[in-house]
This record gives structure tokens, C-alpha cells and sequence, in this order.
């Protein structure tokens, strides 16, 4: 009878709800008196049966001898237990080929994947022809992002077609937010995808592609509720290994009505500051100038892993901001993150995205205005001009709201830099909230903007209570409109800089030309200027060559929406940096026209 309680209890439990009939036990006289006729089997001495003559639990530990066969291996000293073979999962010097595409948060994601590959074997190449497994780190904001990988599939699946069968056969992986949101669909749309891998899923890497390799499509698509990496080291990729980005959080709570990034993405947690300075320190070691703190809602960072951080403070927000969500309670801040970062070392520029305007109290932004290497550069999305617009799109602010808000960070910080995101034809936009963006574009006064036109998203709070009802020729003729007032509003901006000496991190040769490098200034505007040697203090007669990751003082000659020409006097470092608008001593600064053949920084 307590077996058939416990085989009952299995099948009605909520995680194994099958059709079963009532299994009634049958009971048999004393066969000492009376020899009973032998019984037919039931089910349930069926199912007996099997489970007694089934692998027990010491066939799944390491260590144990089962049959006379010992499956003890290397790791069982240690108390690592595992079923697996300890090196079946390892790379083996398979070469792995990566393409990013999206934002900030997708490059940290895809030096993550590699730092977890690259510790069980496998090697990186640049050439795609030579790869072994190629992984697409995703990103699905919008449509045509999603359509870009899909035609992308189609191209590699062809390849991998095409390969010699004495190659190792290529294995085709879809990481990221696309595998979060198209699980299903990615697998079995004409057997494109050998391995999905969701953003929190990279750990499990090496085994996924060890199913693959075993001819199965393998997938783990999982959400967490902590920091999933915390413990990892990403393997940095900068370009000539002057900047850097370094995750501080993940996830979003905000729920905004048209963001698949909460289902995408999971909701927020923050990673342990001790991790983060750790991960700071060693970049600082290696020479990084610059390092940019990410995070999907990057200035909510609440950092709640220790005792002593959990007080009862409530959560500050901006003033007339709100969320959709409860004030939360205690936690180490943002604030205090960036205090403890930007003291490792006073010559690194800090920098972070993408941050949320609900999340600016006063103390971020005197701490921003105070300290010489956090870069005063803010990016502020707005979204939208329309109040009406910002309520459907559950963005917890009014215009009215938005507007106190750069007034006060403009007292706070007199030099910011402000940049922002903006949607064009959102579910009941009217062309009275439109023009009420161009108003809020010019009134506010961005040098960099990214435009969108609005892409309705599954899962979404939008997709379910609102109507995407502005045709597409309309969403585009206003996207134009707000591209256009961007350009304008940014040459005027970028054009005050005329004749001023910035500071300027240079990154390497230009685009365009090898005679000349660019840079970007605190602000985060892009710099081009000669590739010649300079003083290397000001007013000294010995000079030497400009190269990637110098400080140079660069004196500003002409202006762009979206860039700066300028000639650089000297090298220089962020110690006794020359404040906004001062020239060097005896020396007198030029001004030429400024030009707007250049279309403002959209995303299309």
C-alpha cells in the first residue's frame, strides 16, 4: 500500500499529469494454508519490476562501482559529481567565430561566451571560413533586427552545406535575445539552428554544443532571477585595448507598454560591486582608458548580495517620476557604484548606458559634475514629446516631467553632453504628439540621437491592449521629420565647440582616411583630426606621435551634426584638463563655418 501511495503521488504530481485509471490492490490468503493459483501481473507490479531492475542512484555518481565497472574519474576527490564524462564537453582547439549584433550589452555578452568556451578548449578565429562553430548574439528590439538574422541563416546554413565532408562539420548557434524570443521557431524553421543559448544560458555552452555534436539540436533558454555571471571574467575584445565595456546589471522591472527586453532579458539583478571593481581593476592593469558600465536600466543598479548593504532606505527616484512597480527597499545604489569605480584609477574615463531618467537623483548628478573622470555625457531617452504618448507607453513621466529634469541636470552639470532615443508613430500617436517631439528635440538640445520607427513586438503590453494603427509611410515620413530637427538641433550644439580645446581619447585611424585619426571627446562626440606628432606637454618644443588610447588636447576647427574637425595642440591626461572653452596660453584659436552634410546618429 505505500508503494501505491508513492506511484499515486507521482502520477497526479503537477509536473506529471497523465491519464491513468485507479489501480486497486489485490489481496492474497495465507499460502501456508491454502496454495494460491500464481496471479496475473497488474501494472503496477509491472512498473515494480522496472523500476527495482533501473539504473539506482550510484550509477549517476562518479566514484561508485557498479557491476564491477568503476566510473570513477578525475574531479571525485574534490566532491565533483557528474554523470558526464568530465572532458566531454571540452572544445577541443574547435575554432569558434562570433558576429555581434545590437547594443553595448550583446558585445559583453559575446566576451562572456567566449571567456566560458575558451576555458574548455576551444580557440577563436576571425576567418569564417575556417570556423567550426559560428555564434550570432542577437538581438530582437525590433523587426528588421529579427529579419537581418534570419537572412543571415539562410547564408551560413548554405555554407555549411557546401563544406567538405573531411572538415568537422560547422555547427550553427543562435545566442541572445532572439533565442529567448523565438525558441521554438528557431529550431524547427527549416532546421537552421544546431544550438539556442538565452542570455542567461552561456554557461551552458560547452555542453549544448556537445549535444550537437552528437547530431541534436540542443537549446536552454532559461531566465534567472540572480546575476548569472558574476563569478566569470569576460575575455575583452576592445579595439587596440583602450576602451572597455563591464555588465553591472541585467534585466529590466520598467514594463515599458512597447520593450520586449523584460521577456527577452528577465528581470533585474544587479552583480556584486565586488565583482565589478575586481573586473575594473584588472582593466585599469592592462592600460584601459576608458570603461563603459552597462546595464539594460544601467542606473538602477541595486546591489543587494551583502548583510550590510540591506538597510530599509527607500529607492529615490527622479522628482515627478514613478514606476509600475513597488519602491524598492535598501541595496548598495548607483551612486555608490560609480563613487568606488571612478577612484581605481583617476585617469580612466567612466562612462555608462543605457540608463532610464527616472534614475537621476540629485547625488548621481553631483557626483557626475565633481569628479573629472566620469564623463559628463548622459544619455536621457525621452521616447516621446507627447504626455499622452508617454502614458501609453507606461513611461512613469510627462513632458512637463522630463523637461525639470534636463533644467536640473543642466544646473547640476552646465557642460552635459545629452543624447537620446525617440519612436516615431507609436500605437495612437496623432500628428499633434508628433509635432510635440520635434518641439521637445529642439527645446532640449541632443548632439547624438537614435530613431526609431515604431515595430510592434509580441509579448509586449502594446502587442495586447493597443492598436498599431499609424500606417508605415506615415511612421516613416515623421521618423524624417525627427532626423531632420535632430540634425539641425545638433549642428547648433556641436557648432558652441567652435574654437574651444577639448580633450579627446583617440581611438585609431579615421574611416575615411589613414592621414587621419579620430577620437571622441568627454561628451562623446567623434573627432577627427591630422595624424602628425605633437608637444608632449603644452607650450614644450619636444613632440611625439599620436597613437590609439593618447589623451590629446585637440583645438576645434569645424562641426558636423554628428562629428568635430579639429588639430591637436598636445598630449595631455585628465589631471588639470583645460575646463570647456579655454585655449591653451598665447595661443589663438580659429572658427570655421559649421556644416550639416552629415545625417544625425540614428539606429534605422
Amino acid at each position: 500500500m505505500g508503494f501505491l501511495r508513492t506511484l499515486q503521488g507521482c502520477l497526479t504530481s503537477p509536473h506529471h499529469r497523465i491519464a491513468t485509471r485507479l489501480i486497486r490492490p489485490r489481496y492474497c490468503s495465507d499460502s501456508s494454508v491454502t496454495p494460491s493459483p500464481r496471479r496475473r501481473r497488474t501494472p503496477a507490479d509491472q512498473f515494480k519490476s522496472q523500476v527495482s531492475s533501473g539504473p539506482s542512484l550510484q550509477d549517476f555518481i562518479r566514484g561508485v562501482s557498479v557491476s564491477g565497472v568503476s566510473v570513477s574519474g578525475a574531479g571525485a576527490a574534490d566532491g565533483e559529481h557528474s554523470y558526464l564524462p568530465e572532458d566531454l564537453d571540452m572544445g577541443n582547439s574547435r575554432r569558434v567565430y562570433f558576429e555581434t549584433y545590437g547594443c553595448q550589452m550583446n558585445v559583453n555578452d559575446t566576451e562572456i561566451a567566449w571567456s566560458v568556451l575558451q576555458r574548455k578548449g576551444y580557440l577563436r578565429t576571425a576567418d569564417l571560413s575556417q570556423a567550426d562553430v559560428v555564434l550570432l548574439v542577437t538581438c530582437s528590439i525590433r523587426e528588421k533586427a529579427e529579419q537581418t538574422i534570419w537572412n543571415r541563416l539562410q547564408q551560413l546554413t548554405a555554407m555549411k552545406k557546401r563544406r567538405l565532408k573531411s572538415q568537422t562539420p560547422m555547427k550553427i548557434g543562435i545566442l541572445g535575445c532572439m533565442a529567448e524570443r523565438l525558441k521554438t521557431e528557431l529550431l524547427e524553421r527549416e532546421k537552421l539552428v544546431d544550438v539556442l543559448a538565452g542570455p542567461d544560458a552561456y554557461r551552458d555552452l560547452p555542453r549544448l554544443l556537445t549535444v550537437a555534436d552528437g547530431g541534436h539540436q540542443a537549446s536552454n533558454v532559461l531566465l534567472s532571477l540572480e546575476e548569472t555571471y558574476a563569478d566569470i571574467m569576460p575575455v575583452h575584445h576592445a579595439p587596440h585595448g583602450h576602451s572597455a565595456f563591464v555588465s553591472i546589471m541585467r534585466g529590466c522591472d520598467n514594463m515599458c507598454s512597447y520593450c520586449i527586453v523584460p521577456f527577452t532579458r528577465g528581470r533585474e539583478r544587479s552583480r556584486p560591486v565586488g565583482s565589478i571593481l575586481e573586473e575594473v581593476r584588472m582593466l585599469s592593469d592592462q592600460g584601459v582608458k576608458e570603461v563603459t558600465l552597462l546595464g539594460q536600466n544601467v542606473n538602477s543598479y541595486r546591489d543587494t548580495s551583502e548583510e550590510q548593504f540591506c538597510g530599509s532606505d527607500l529607492t529615490q527616484l527622479s522628482r515627478g517620476f514613478k514606476t509600475i512597480y513597488r519602491t524598492k527597499q535598501g541595496g548598495l545604489r548607483f551612486s555608490d557604484l560609480l563613487d568606488r569605480v571612478s577612484r581605481i584609477d583617476p585617469d580612466m574615463r567612466i562612462r555608462f548606458t543605457s540608463p532610464h531618467p527616472k534614475d537621476f537623483p540629485d547625488e548621481v548628478l553631483h557626483l557626475i559634475a565633481e569628479r573629472e573622470n566620469i564623463c559628463q555625457q548622459i544619455h536621457l531617452p525621452a521616447q516621446s514629446g507627447s504626455s499622452k504618448v508617454l502614458k501609453a507607453m507606461r513611461r512613469g513621466y510627462t513632458r512637463e516631467a522630463y523637461l525639470h529634469l534636463v533644467k536640473n541636470i543642466k544646473r547640476i552639470i552646465p557642460e552635459v553632453s545629452l543624447s537620446s532615443d525617440f519612436i516615431s508613430g507609436f500605437c495612437g500617436e496623432t500628428e499633434d504628439d508628433h509635432q510635440q517631439t520635434l518641439s521637445l528635440i529642439r527645446e532640449v538640445g541632443y548632439n547624438v540621437g537614435f530613431l526609431f520607427a515604431y515595430s510592434m513586438r509580441q509579448k509586449t503590453h502594446a502587442f495586447h491592449r493597443l492598436q498599431d494603427d499609424v500606417p508605415a509611410e506615415v511612421k516613416q515620413r515623421r521618423l524624417q521629420e525627427c532626423i531632420s530637427v535632430f540634425r539641425e538641433e545638433a549642428v547648433r550644439v556641436n557648432a558652441a565647440l567652435l574654437g574651444s580645446t577639448q580633450l579627446v581619447l583617440v581611438e585609431g585611424e579615421s574611416k575615411r582616411s589613414a592621414k587621419d585619426l579620430c577620437g571622441r571627446t568627454d561628451g562623446n562626440v567623434k573627432v577627427i583630426f591630422p595624424k602628425e606628432d605633437v608637444a608632449v606637454q603644452p607650450a614644450e618644443s619636444v613632440t611625439a606621435p599620436v597613437r590609439a588610447g593618447d589623451y590629446v588636447l585637440v583645438e576645434i576647427l569645424s562641426a558636423t551634426s554628428q562629428s568635430l574637425r579639429g588639430r591637436a595642440l598636445s598630449h595631455s591626461s585628465l589631471h588639470g584638463t583645460l575646463k570647456h572653452g579655454e585655449s591653451l596660453p598665447g595661443h589663438q584659436p580659429h572658427k570655421h563655418v559649421a556644416s550639416d552634410t552629415v545625417t544625425a546618429e540614428t539606429w534605422p
